[in-house]
């Protein structure tokens, strides 16, 4: 087995691996953290297949923009909800 098959499978074992655990994590924060490592992942997916304008985008979308909101939002409900608990 070559260095970059074995490396191909361990990626494919990642991705597979983060998209569960984000899918069934009960925490959101947990979720949130795997989501944005799955995109990253999926960044080096792209790029073993030879489509790094793709992978750039998933970077700069999937991961970078999308995980900033998603962990706003989380932010944002969690102040919410210790402002209600304070009541």
């Amino acid at each position: 087995m070559s260095a970059a098959l074995a490396f191909d499978l361990l990626l494919a074992a990642g991705l597979l691996w983060s998209a569960w655990q984000s899918l069934s994590s009960a925490r959101l924060d947990r979720a949130i953290l795997l989501f944005i490592t799955f995109g990253l992942l999926l960044t080096l997916a792209w790029a073993r297949l030879s489509a790094p304008d793709i992978g750039l985008a998933e970077a700069a979308i999937g991961a970078g923009l999308t995980g900033a909101l998603l962990l706003d939002a989380y932010r944002a409900l969690k102040q919410g909800s210790d402002a209600q608990v304070n009541r």
